[in-house]
């Protein structure tokens, strides 16, 4: 099965985003899924403006597979059991 992949988004000199990442971080080992962080002003300066345009004004956001999750904190009992379901093929 391929690994659930978990995107944050985030931006620079957000700290409550630095406090989710390493919080994702230590999940992800345990929970088997993948972590990328997508600093949404950066995508923007790189000509994809979509990511800040939807979420920068929630920022941090968990994307689960590409779709909204959680946003501001992990909502941890719901991660372990979506991953749960989502390798149950549920």
């Amino acid at each position: 099965m391929i690994p659930a992949q978990v995107c944050l988004l985030t931006r620079a000199g957000c700290q409550i985003c630095v406090r989710v990442h390493d919080q994702l971080a230590a999940l992800a080992d345990e929970l088997g899924f993948e972590l990328s962080d997508v600093d949404v002003d950066a995508a923007a300066a790189a000509g994809d403006a979509s990511l800040r345009a939807e979420f920068g004004d929630r920022l941090p956001v968990v994307l689960l597979d590409g779709a909204e999750h959680s946003y501001w904190e992990v909502d941890e009992p719901r991660l372990r059991r979506d991953l749960a379901d989502r390798n149950c093929g549920t």
